[in-house]
């Protein structure tokens, strides 16, 4: 007798059950279920069963030569265009289509949520950011990583100074501006997978991580790994403008006062990014519930 039975309508094996399918099922994190299951899939990959065990220390030793090395050369060698053509090179040849639009997906959905912010904070004020809607691989190319760690700290200089201005605070909205936050899809075209597009996102994560630190400045390399704790203070400006502390505890990085060392920086990266999905969904469940209540 099979211990294979249909729950809700999905082939499940009681006496070994899926793990990824249990996280891909779960219901706590408010993260869009498309994402989710993309995430799941990267997750019971046979790379990241198999290559990431190896990538990882590897990549973590290397950091640690680099840091090494930049103590000697803080600013040799410094280029962001050599190292943006790689990662967009390793992205199109190697990764799975749903790491890549896992990783372009990212960008929108963090430019959503500083405009929110920046619309509920302080209305009729916009910061002067990069752009950051990229369409497909090729757009990597434009130093888009480099200029998604710039934003956010400009960001947060560029409003506090505005608020200054203005003497006024971060306070709770009784109307807050969902226009900022959308329900997607963004229109992001990623590469069908050949042959060679097997490597899940953790593992292409935690083998770029160096290159960062080899191809750019030490202080950029530091600024970049000190801007994931940043997900802290996000959330809390979020947290603010809605009154509502819910979302706070799913949040991973701490705070950048007390900066980590970048020796886990992969590994943070994708904290992040599950950070940056759980927030924006949070948000898009925010915007379905007003919405509802007025309606």
């Amino acid at each position: 007798m099979s211990d294979a039975v249909p729950a809700a309508g999905i082939l499940h094996d009681r006496r070994d059950p899926d793990p990824w399918l249990a996280l891909e099922l779960d219901r706590t994190l408010p993260i869009d279920p498309a994402a989710k299951r993309m995430l799941a899939d990267n997750g019971r990959s046979r790379s990241r069963q198999f290559l990431l065990p190896f990538i990882r220390p590897l990549a973590r030793a290397s950091i640690v030569l680099v840091q090494v090395f930049r103590t000697l050369s803080p600013r040799w060698p410094n280029s962001s265009a050599a190292l943006h053509r790689i990662m967009a090179r390793g992205m199109r040849r190697y990764l799975r289509p749903d790491a890549n639009l896992l990783i372009l997906r990212h960008f929108h959905l963090g430019a959503e949520i500083l405009r929110f912010i920046a619309d509920n904070a302080t209305p009729g004020f916009r910061p002067r950011l990069e752009a950051m809607q990229p369409m497909s691989v090729d757009d990597v190319t434009d130093d888009l990583f480099l200029k998604h760690d710039l934003n956010i700290y400009n960001f947060l200089i560029d409003l506090n100074a505005e608020l200054e201005r203005r003497g006024a605070e971060v306070m709770p909205v009784d109307k807050p501006d969902f226009s900022a936050i959308t329900d997607g899809p963004h229109g992001i075209d990623v590469p069908r997978a050949g042959r060679w597009n097997r490597v899940d996102l953790e593992t292409a994560i935690e083998f770029y991580t160096p290159l960062y630190g080899l191809f750019l400045t030490d202080r950029d390399f530091w600024r970049a790994a000190n801007s994931l704790q940043l997900d802290e203070t996000v959330a809390l400006y979020a947290a603010r403008l809605l009154d509502s502390e819910r979302h706070l505890s799913l949040v991973n990085n701490g705070h950048p006062l007390v900066p980590l060392a970048t020796l886990k920086a992969g590994y943070r990266l994708m904290l992040h990014g599950l950070a940056t999905e759980t927030l924006h969904g949070f948000l898009r469940q925010e915007k379905a519930r007003r919405q509802a209540r007025v309606g």
